[in-house]
């Protein structure tokens, strides 16, 4: 049945705004109602625009029918491995500057590939240790296997090391490329993998390719800064007499608060991802004395600021028998001796370091850090036009808390490494110790580095049994599930602290990268769970 919408005449087209592809698109009838002039103008257009379509689509059918005859007469070109040549050492990019003028075999993807005429081609061959500069000549360019060649294909390559004659060659050994005397692909790439993404493409496309960024070279030069990095932190603690500790990261209480925990089931009971190890941190150092541990923690946090993952790497260091001055010595040792060692591992490699910056170098970072109470920031902010809101320039209090953003600002504006200390026991979690001289105040410190922020935060450890369960009344929370963390207060209680450093926000600051999600293998944010 007909509807007056069904019988609705069709809108008239308006001739004004006339394109070419709107009077392709025009009926017979359509088309009469424009004027002579008009209508022999646009059909001149019209023919000339498909006269210009199918002489393209002819160009594109000869290039095809081209490139299937190459490839026909491609299959028909065979190279094989010349065995009176002496044999190949099968090596890695990175161990090649001690084989020069040494027949060699490596393995690696094609990274990058330039041609100079039909048999001369440059190959940047990539396999994780470092870059290299190949050379192929002749039938070597002219198989099927060089006719289907493309970025990212896996290959084997033999020949000799040596050094570049016009002193062109890049890669981790400039000057240096390998001359071929046989190749072989390995596994194929496809001929799309540069219509993927760039490197200006929007975050979630990058986040959503991950798997194929991180074979960049400033992506994978960040994650094989992050492993040196990581180890530099172990070599610390070791030459420090620490002992490595693996804390449970499944868990059924709680240590940074309840609004940030992720749950689960966990065989019908009710199970927590860790937000920090320290608890279970704790209950070691009466065992092993000094001890860390580098492992995951989980905050569901709604934040979504440059500075915030779901999971992070937390370096978490616990020390007996120790002063708040001590402990604020201890993370001041542990960041510049980290630095230090980077730096060192560095002298033989910097461009390592550099890709993984962006150029810049290794921050110095001046001794004593500066010592700021809480009292004095909020202080701070105020005389310098940090506020709590922008919009009506209110100012911060005391007991408020200063968020990412303006605790920023001022590290930014100061620039150089700031120890934030002394939090109001309202900001801080409920086993911090209070201040002997000042019960608002607890002995609590924040690590502030210049670009990011806060990496480190610490404290001294709550060690008299009366305060805690004092603590846990305060807080609301059922002193039961905890009671193996009690206990180290009811058998043979110490004065300790520790500290939690954020392993990621410490590549940032060290690498000046901007956002926490570039210094992960695949980060897990708020929105983000994929690949």
């Amino acid at each position: 049945m007909s509807t007056v919408a069904d019988n609705k005449p069709a809108e008239e087209p308006d001739f004004q705004k006339m394109t070419l592809d709107t009077f392709m698109k025009m009926s017979d009838d359509e088309r009469s109602k424009l004027s002579a002039t008009a209508r022999k103008k646009w059909i001149k257009l019209e023919k000339k625009a498909q006269d210009k379509s199918r002489k393209e689509e002819e160009a594109r059918e000869r290039a095809a029918a081209e490139n299937a005859a190459r490839l026909e007469r491609a299959k028909q070109i065979k190279i094989e491995l010349d065995l009176s040549l002496p044999p190949a050492k099968q090596l890695k990019i990175r161990d090649l500057s001690k084989y020069v003028d040494q027949r060699v075999k490596i393995y690696g993807w094609v990274h990058h590939l330039r041609t100079d005429g039909k048999k001369l081609w440059f190959i940047d061959l990539r396999d994780g240790t470092g870059f290299a500069q190949i050379v192929l000549t002749g039938e070597m360019c002219m198989t099927y296997e060089a006719a289907t060649l493309y970025r990212e294909a896996a290959i084997a390559v033999y020949g000799k090391w040596v050094k570049d004659e016009k002193g062109r060659a890049q890669g981790t050994f400039p000057g240096y490329e390998l001359a071929a005397d046989f190749w072989e692909l390995v596994g194929p790439s496809c001929a799309d993998i540069d219509m993927l993404f760039t490197k200006d493409s929007n975050p979630d496309i990058l986040m959503n390719q991950r798997h194929l960024v991180l074979r960049g070279s400033k992506a994978s030069s960040v994650m094989r800064m992050r492993s040196i990095i990581t180890h530099c932190f172990r070599e610390h603690f070791f030459d420090r007499g620490y002992t490595e500790l693996s804390p449970p990261t499944l868990v059924n209480t709680q240590c940074e608060g309840g609004s940030t925990l992720f749950n689960f089931n966990y065989f019908e009971d009710d199970g927590y991802l860790t937000q920090s190890s320290q608890l279970y941190l704790e209950t070691g150092i009466a065992a092993v004395n000094d001890c860390f541990c580098i492992l995951p923690s989980y905050r569901a946090e709604k934040s979504q600021t440059r500075r915030h993952l779901a999971e992070f790497h937390h370096i978490e260091a616990e020390r007996p028998f120790i002063t708040f001055e001590d402990l604020l010595e201890t993370i001041e040792d542990l960041v510049c001796d980290v630095i230090d060692r980077v730096g060192k591992k560095m002298e033989s490699d910097m461009d390592t370091f550099l890709r993984a910056s962006g150029g810049k170098p290794i921050p110095k970072l001046e001794r004593p850090f500066l010592r700021m109470t809480y009292e004095d920031a909020v202080k701070y902010c105020r005389e310098h036009g940090i506020y709590k809101d922008p919009e009506t320039k209110e100012h911060f209090e005391f007991g408020d808390d200063i968020p990412e953003k303006p605790e920023r600002q001022m590290t930014d504006e100061i620039n150089r490494p700031i120890m934030l200390i002394k939090f109001p026991a309202s900001l801080k979690s409920f086993y911090m110790q209070k201040c002997d001289d000042d019960k608002r105040l607890t002995e609590s410190v924040d690590l502030l580095l210049p670009g990011v922020g806060e990496v480190v935060g610490g404290s001294m450890r709550m060690w008299d049994m009366d305060e805690l369960m004092e603590a846990y009344k305060k807080e609301g929370m059922d002193p039961a599930p905890y009671y193996w963390f009690t206990d180290q207060r009811k058998y043979g209680t110490c004065p300790h602290g520790g500290y939690g450093l954020g392993l990621e926000r410490f590549i940032c600051a060290l690498l000046g990268i901007h956002h926490i999600r570039d210094a992960c293998l695949y980060p897990r944010y708020r929105g983000r769970i994929a690949p």
